[in-house]
């Protein structure tokens, strides 16, 4: 589904991607793992299309999607959930989730079944701001809206940060769902134990580099500590 290859990427003149390499599959979840600061978000923005890359490059179903641009990238189903999630804080929450349906070139006023079956809270909270909403809620409402992309991959940075339990759960349980339905997913996280429910493969980065990988079942905690303490 998505491929890396040597990749590398600067703002300005400071490289902040070294030659990095990176696989997901179908209907399988990656986690990427690493301390603040080595380069997590800016490998997602990169697959995304939102900085370009001084080399190496990215292939999307087979196909090389180094030089597309975002709004390419997304219609052919590469669906992103930045760290702040990013939704409109004066729009409803069914405003919301229209946008997410115009973003797939589909003129709906009616919020598809389907989202309420993964964010069943979400049903009760049409008519509110989204900026009204808890920081979970409003997770619940960004992942949902980008699955009325209908995306093939789907990116997420951060998706527990400042979330209580409860909500964790929530998105744990939909995220498992989505899975199940053949979505690949790639996932930047730093909450260890819902990484390791969720994904099959990681991959933990330092100073921009790809430094391990491997099959999560044979992670240890102690080796990931290593790498994500101060």
């Amino acid at each position: 589904m998505l491929k890396v290859e040597k990749l590398n990427v600067a703002y300005g003149e400071s490289l902040i991607l070294r030659d990095v390499d990176m696989s997901v599959s179908e209907g399988e979840a990656v986690c990427l793992l690493g301390r603040n600061g080595v380069g997590k978000t800016t490998l997602l923005k990169s697959i995304m299309g939102l900085l370009k890359p001084t080399s190496g490059q990215v292939f999307f179903e087979g196909d090389d999607f180094t030089q597309r641009r975002p709004d390419v990238r997304a219609q052919r189903g590469i669906g992103y959930v930045p760290q702040g999630r990013e939704i409109f804080p004066q729009l409803s929450v069914r405003d919301n989730l229209i946008l997410g349906l115009a973003a797939r070139g589909q003129a709906f006023d009616t919020v598809p079944d389907q989202v309420y079956e993964l964010f069943p809270a979400l049903k009760d909270l049409l008519h509110r701001k989204g900026g009204d909403l808890s920081g979970g809620q409003q997770q619940q409402l960004a992942i949902a809206r980008i699955l009325l992309t209908r995306p093939k991959l789907l990116l997420l940075d951060e998706p527990t940060e400042g979330i209580q339990p409860s909500i964790i759960d929530e998105i744990e349980d939909a995220i498992h769902k989505i899975k199940a339905t053949g979505v690949a997913i790639l996932l930047v996280e730093q909450y260890l134990q819902f990484a390791w429910r969720l994904a099959d493969h990681y991959y933990v980065m330092e100073k921009g580099s790809i430094i391990s990988k491997g099959s999560t079942k044979d992670l240890s905690e102690e080796a990931v500590q290593q790498h994500l303490t101060v």
